[in-house]
């Protein structure tokens, strides 16, 4: 009984937080205007409460509702089913006490969550099945590596793999890495200086003066990774000896770099080996013939009109 109620709470949850899957799209849209328009006018229309930025505090407003439903359901019915587990639940756990401000400190902590990891995993995943389903000796080795390693024996060892068996998989962290090499999903950054500096390049900083990095532009400049920037190379990863070459973070840029860097690029590559793995191992891909394939503008580096495939079970 408690699970049936269980499974019907989580269901009503999740038809409430279709509004803030939307909002969290949303907001995406006015983290790019604010790129584009000067601050004292999207600080204005705040101000205000007009345009985008009202939008902008509907869609705070949602997300915000949605995890006080969450924190709420999990604190009332903690005990009824402790074979699932989640994200709040588990910082509930940590022992950081009860109250309105542990509260606001778990729902911060899972709006940071919802916005960093909100499309940048899918987004990075479209066009690595895009490159790869256009590049076909590169996925005849990435399924010769699975089959290699461990998959041969046992088809149904895919759903028991461990990190230890994703580490194996150096061609396919290759292609991984080449696929945010040239299509990074969040594909500019803006820093804003604090004080008077000099670049290493000897220009001049002034205070307050926002300099905005083309991560797209980077991760194709010959100068930085040769003639064959261009190419969807997975062996420009692996060494000689078959292991993933260390690329410095100021190079291979698509995490950021220095105190900055994400702090979810382990999880991030976890994540998509694991569905890279599922998916090509089961299915060959194929893109529609015909489909345009171009970036979107957008905070993330979406396709214009996605990715129209057709998938036919794979012959192993």
């Amino acid at each position: 009984m408690h699970i049936k109620v269980y499974k019907y709470l989580i269901y009503k949850i999740f038809l409430k937080g279709i509004a803030c899957l939307k909002a969290v799209s949303e907001i995406e849209e006015v983290a790019l205007s604010r790129h584009t328009i000067p601050k004292c006018i999207w600080k204005l229309q705040r101000w205000l409460q007009i345009g985008l930025e009202k939008k902008c505090k509907v869609d705070e407003e949602n997300i915000s509702r949605f995890l006080h439903r969450c924190i709420t359901y999990i604190k009332v019915n903690e005990d009824v089913d402790e074979s699932h587990s989640c994200f709040i639940k588990e910082l509930m756990r940590e022992g950081l006490g009860k109250g309105e401000k542990t509260e606001k400190y778990i729902t911060d902590t899972a709006l940071n969550l919802l916005l960093a990891g909100n499309g940048t995993i899918s987004t990075g995943l479209t066009w690595f099945f895009w490159l790869v389903s256009t590049h076909p000796i590169v996925e005849a080795k990435i399924i010769q590596e699975i089959k290699d390693n461990y998959l041969a024996q046992q088809e149904n060892s895919i759903t028991n793999l461990s990190m230890e068996d994703f580490d194996k998989l150096v061609y396919l962290h290759g292609a991984i890495c080449e696929a945010l090499r040239l299509y990074p999903p969040v594909a500019y950054q803006h820093k804003c200086a604090v004080k008077s500096d000099v670049l290493p390049s000897g220009d001049h900083v002034r205070a307050n003066t926002k300099l905005i990095s083309s991560f797209y532009a980077m991760g194709r400049m010959e100068e930085i990774w040769g003639e064959d920037c261009l190419e969807f190379k997975p062996e420009r990863w692996i060494a000689d000896n078959g292991q993933i070459i260390h690329v410095p973070s100021y190079k291979f840029i698509t995490f950021n770099a220095g105190p900055r860097s994400c702090i979810g690029k382990g999880i991030s590559f976890v994540e998509m080996k694991m569905v890279a793995v599922s998916m090509l191992w089961k299915f060959h891909i194929q893109v529609v013939e015909g489909h345009s394939v171009t970036p979107r503008i957008s905070v993330l580096l979406r396709m214009e009109h996605g990715l129209k495939v057709n998938i036919s079970k794979r012959c192993i």
